[in-house]
C-alpha cells in the first residue's frame, strides 16, 4: 500500500498492517446495530385478498389483528378508504427494526372505485412532506420518518388479467414509491393457469409502463447475482398466506393451507413465491428499498417541490379531492335536506298559528255580538222599567 507524504513523494506502506481502512465496514456494522433502522411496508388490494394473512405470515407474529366478517361487511358500507397504522418493534441478533404496516381497508370495495387510490397517493406524498419539513427545522434531533419504503399490490386471482382499477392505481402508486405486485391466493389457480396469469400481468405492466421495483441485479459474488434474477423472474409474486401450521402426508408440520387433495405450503417454492418476496423485503434487499426510496422518489418528490416553493412554504392543499369534494357534496345534500325538513316544520306551524288565529278572532267576534246582543236586552229592559215607558203604555 503506498501514501503521499507532504513533499509528494510517494511512500509505501506495509501491506500487512495497513492504516486500518479495511476496519470501516465494521464500524459501520456496530453503529448500525446500535441505532437500527425504521421500514415501512404498506399493503394495497381489496378486501379479502389476504393482505392481514400475509404480514401475519411473513412476521411469524400477529402484527394486525384480522376483521370478521361482519366488521368487514360494515366497513364495505362506509364507502371510504382508510389508512391504518400497525407499528411494532422487532429485535434479531441484537438487530432492532422499527417496522411500520400501512393496511389501506376500503381499497377497490365499492362499485364506483374512480379515484379510490387517491388516500394512498396523497398518504405517500404526506410522508415525504413531513420528512421535507422536519429537514427543514434548525434542530433535527428526533426526527420521524414514516416514508413508505415497499408497497405490496395486491392482485386478485382472477385468472385473467389486470382490471383498469389495478392498471390506473398502480400507475399512480408505482410513480411515487417501491411498488412490488403481489398475486394473491395463488393456491386458487392451477401451476400451468398461474404462470399464464403472471405473463398476462407483466404484459400489461409494460405495455402501460407501470413502474415497479426493480432489483439489481449485476453483483461480483456470483451467488448474488444468480439469486437475484430468480427474484426478479418470479415477479409478480404468487403467494399463499397462512398462520396455521397443518400436516403433510409425509409427517412434516408446515405452515400452509389443508385441502382434499393435500397441502399448499407456503414456505416451498414449488407452490408459490412466498420465501422470495420474503427474502427481498427483508434478507436481501431491504438496504436497497431504504435506499431508493431516499434516493429516488423522495429526492424526486424534494426537488419538483423546491422548484415551486419557497423555503419553508408549507405545501398548498389541493382543492380538487375527490374525498373531500364527496363529502362536501354530502354535507350540501344534508343541508338541504334539513332546510327543507324545517320549512315544512315553520310552514305548518304557520298553518296552524293561523287557523289558531282565525279561530279566536272568529270566537271573539262570537262574542262581540253576544255582548252587543245583551247590550240591547239590557236596554230593552232599563226601557221598560222606566216611568216614561209605563205612560206610554197607558
Amino acid at each position: 500500500m503506498s501514501a503521499t507524504d507532504a513533499n509528494g513523494s510517494a511512500q509505501t506502506q506495509p501491506a500487512s498492517g495497513g492504516i486500518g481502512i479495511a476496519n470501516l465496514p465494521n464500524q459501520l456494522h456496530k453503529i448500525v446495530t446500535k441505532k437500527g433502522t425504521n421500514f415501512s411496508i404498506m399493503v394495497v388490494g381489496e378486501s379479502g385478498t389476504g393482505k392481514t394473512t400475509f404480514i401475519n405470515t411473513l412476521l411469524t407474529t400477529e402484527i394486525i389483528e384480522p376483521l370478521e366478517d361482519a366488521a368487514r361487511r360494515k366497513k364495505q358500507l362506509d364507502k371510504t378508504v382508510d389508512i391504518n397504522i400497525h407499528k411494532a418493534e422487532l429485535e434479531e441478533k441484537m438487530f432492532n427494526v422499527k417496522l411500520n404496516v400501512v393496511d389501506t381497508p376500503g381499497f377497490g370495495d365499492f362499485v364506483n372505485n374512480i379515484d379510490c387510490w387517491l388516500p394512498v397517493v396523497d398518504f405517500i406524498e404526506n410522508q415525504y412532506e413531513q420528512y421535507l419539513r422536519q429537514e427543514q427545522q434548525p434542530v433535527r434531533k428526533g426526527v420521524v420518518d414514516m416514508r413508505v419504503h415497499a408497497c405490496l399490490y395486491f392482485i386478485r386471482p382472477n385468472g385473467h388479467t389486470l382490471k383498469p382499477l389495478d392498471v390506473r392505481a398502480m400507475k399512480a402508486i408505482g410513480a411515487r414509491v417501491n411498488l412490488i405486485p403481489v398475486i394473491a391466493k395463488a393456491d386458487t389457480l392451477s401451476p400451468t393457469a398461474l404462470r399464464q396469469f403472471k405473463k398476462r400481468v407483466m404484459d400489461v405492466i409494460d405495455a402501460q409502463s407501470i413502474r415497479v421495483y426493480q432489483p439489481p441485479v449485476d453483483s461480483e459474488d456470483e451467488t448474488s447475482c444468480s439469486r437475484n434474477k430468480e427474484i426478479v423472474s418470479a415477479m409478480p409474486f404468487a403467494i399463499i398466506g397462512s398462520t396455521q401450521e397443518v400436516k403433510t402426508p409425509d409427517g412434516r408440520h408446515v405452515k400452509g393451507r389443508q385441502y382434499p387433495w393435500g397441502v399448499a405450503e407456503v414456505e416451498n417454492d414449488q407452490h408459490c413465491d412466498f420465501k422470495k418476496l420474503r427474502s427481498l423485503l427483508i434478507r436481501t434487499h431491504m438496504l436497497d428499498l431504504i435506499s431508493t426510496t431516499e434516493e429516488v422518489h423522495y429526492d424526486k418528490y424534494r426537488t419538483t417541490q423546491m422548484k415551486t416553493r419557497k423555503f419553508g412554504e408549507p405545501k398548498p392543499r389541493k382543492a380538487d379531492n375527490k374525498k373531500f369534494r364527496e363529502e362536501e357534496e354530502m354535507l350540501r345534500k344534508r343541508f338541504t335536506e334539513k332546510v327543507k325538513l324545517e320549512e315544512n316544520r315553520f310552514r305548518q306551524w304557520e298553518q296552524k298559528l293561523i287557523a289558531e288565529r282565525d279561530r279566536l278572532n272568529k270566537d271573539l267576534e262570537q262574542e262581540h255580538n253576544l255582548v252587543k246582543q245583551l247590550e240591547s236586552e239590557i236596554e230593552a229592559i232599563s226601557s221598560v222599567n222606566s216611568p216614561n215607558g209605563k205612560f206610554f203604555r197607558k
